[in-house]
């Protein structure tokens, strides 16, 4: 029996229409925690980039890391748009006890 794996490509800000930065991981929650308590050396940590505004989910690394690929090449007002689609108030999506809330879509 294979253990079910999800994968995410995340979008992470320093403020509404900062800096941003895109990654992928196989933990959001560990992954965000890290960014957000500057335990990654690194541009994250030196721009302040620590707020999760943006999430997909993938169920294979392949898919994951290629949608990662396409979205850095993307124009920024397309990635401020995806953004604000899917979150229109920016809200940070990584709660205090460590929880990843859904993308508040209205």
């Amino acid at each position: 029996m294979t253990e079910l794996r999800f994968f995410y490509v995340y979008i992470l800000a320093s403020a509404r229409n900062g800096t941003l930065y895109i990654g992928v991981t196989n933990d959001l929650v560990r992954r965000v925690f890290e960014h957000k308590n500057g335990l990654i050396a690194g541009f994250t940590k030196k721009y302040g980039v620590h707020i999760l505004v943006y999430y997909e989910v993938f169920g294979d690394v392949y898919s994951a890391i290629q949608r990662e690929n396409r979205l850095k090449k993307w124009k920024r007002i397309w990635k401020l748009e995806l953004i604000e689609r899917h979150n229109p108030k920016w809200i940070g999506l990584y709660g205090e006890e460590g929880e990843i809330s859904p993308l508040p879509t209205e």
